[in-house]
């Protein structure tokens, strides 16, 4: 592997900081962390969500000031150089207010299906994204069905009308979008098929049943797409369960067996599906589910939102999402709110942290601790890369991964409020790192 060429840090004090990499030490104490021959899955990439309340924000930036900001979370050659975001289809959380794409009741054939409200806040935020990098893919998800197709007939609680003929409608919404944004000379590279499939909440939310969902993909999704010729690819996901008080609060079943396996086991939905997505409380099944069913993609849908203070210590949690979701295989993870107003406080009061604030006061954005977190992955492990086998007491802290060029990068965090000295091995030589206290780090070999 060779020696390292480049190490970069970052603590509570001081971020992405250029450090001077040490060379080979002798001795024979073990190494707290070697690097294997093994090679796991590819990373297909790094990014976040387009969301209203985040297109307001960076219009409340200076020109400058907001091309800065665009330019470093999407251009190639920027700090984040996100190549895989998610859209909502029709309203999110973090809409400014609830809608959907076809509101005329009874509209089966969806002859009134509209993206105009998306042409004022969305579509300007994709365009510029993909006009400083033209190969960001794209997926999206409804956060709530068209309120008449409910029950009940709300964007807020229930759940979709199991009725065929709603059934059917409800594929070619999902049609229409993709050939609305593709007008717009946008590409869905992939759906899926609700936003966490477990919340009952006050914002837009539809539950879903694993039986639900298997017969929707099955019978009426996969067929639609199939009918249409539509190449975008069908995703389980985004998949928040199972929550562990389910079980016996609740006294349901909500994990791998209840979702992912009853989908994935029956053939005929099985064909359409191409991976499956988790977020939230969905980290409890991605192992059985990236066990039981290797030959799938997995990506961690949207990372936990915080309260809206952006602290630190929130960061060190979110590393360790990372560090989770990467060793149980994912290909790919995606922040949720990219920008964000000073306290990321949603429509229905939720305050969430934000990769970014855009201070209107102040005119500037302030890049916040978990901004560095992604950074520390994203800007060194490009789309292409192989993670990478490892072992050691500081396996739990680190991910590694083999960049296309051969490169390899490892990033570690010092959870720890001392510096820890941590002897890394490439399995010839051993280099001793003094990570400093609480910090995350990139070494690149």
């Amino acid at each position: 592997m060779g020696q390292p060429k480049r190490w970069i840090s970052s603590s509570r004090e001081r971020q992405w900081v250029e450090k001077t990499a040490p060379t080979a030490i002798a001795g024979e104490r073990a190494a707290d962390l070697t690097l294997t021959e093994e090679v796991f899955q590819s990373v297909e990439g790094f990014g976040g969500c387009f969301n209203e309340l985040g297109y307001v924000a960076l219009n409340g930036l200076p020109e400058e000031e907001r091309k800065r900001v665009l330019y470093h979370l999407f251009h190639p050659d920027g700090e984040q150089k996100f190549s895989i975001c998610r859209l909502p289809i029709g309203a999110s959380d973090y809409a400014l207010e609830w809608y959907s794409h076809n509101e005329t009741d009874g509209d089966y054939a969806m002859e009134h299906f509209s993206i105009e409200r998306d042409r004022k806040y969305l579509i300007p935020y994709i365009k510029e994204a993909l006009a400083l990098n033209p190969e960001l893919k794209l997926f999206a998800s409804p956060w709530s069905p068209p309120a008449w197709m409910k029950t009940p007939k709300a964007y807020n609680y229930g759940t979709l009308r199991w009725e065929k003929e709603n059934l059917e409608a409800y594929a070619l919404y999902f049609v229409k979008f993709v050939q609305a944004y593709r007008e717009e000379g946008i590409t869905i590279h992939q759906v899926h098929v609700q936003n966490e499939v477990v919340a009952d909440q006050k914002f837009p939310s539809c539950v879903w049943t694993g039986e639900q969902l298997r017969e929707f993909i099955r019978d009426y999704l996969g067929p639609a797409f199939d009918k249409h010729g539509l190449d975008t690819e069908i995703w389980l996901g985004t998949i928040n369960a199972p929550e562990p008080w389910d079980e016996w609060l609740k006294k349901k079943a909500a994990d791998h067996d209840a979702y992912a396996h009853t989908v994935l086991s029956d053939p005929e939905a099985y064909k359409y599906v191409k991976g499956v997505g988790y977020q939230w409380a969905g980290k409890w099944a991605i192992q059985r589910t990236a066990l039981s069913y290797p030959e799938l993609r997995y990506m961690q849908t949207e990372n936990e939102c915080g309260d809206g203070t952006n602290t630190w210590e929130y960061a060190k949690y979110v590393f360790n999402l990372y560090q989770h979701y990467f060793t149980n295989r994912v290909n790919a993870y995606i922040y949720w709110n990219m920008v964000l107003e000073p306290k990321g406080r949603s429509t229905w009061g939720w305050e969430q942290n934000s990769l970014i604030t855009a201070d209107p006061e102040r005119k500037e954005a302030i890049f916040n601790p978990e901004y560095y977190v992604m950074k520390h992955f994203s800007h060194f492990v490009a789309p292409g890369s192989k993670r990478i086998g490892q072992h050691g007491h500081w396996y739990g802290n680190a991910v590694s991964c083999e960049r296309p060029d051969g490169g390899r990068v490892i990033v570690i965090a010092n959870p720890f409020k001392e510096t820890r000295t941590v002897r890394i091995s490439d399995g010839t030589e051993t280099y001793g790192f003094e990570l400093e206290p609480e910090s995350f780090n990139t070494i690149l070999f």
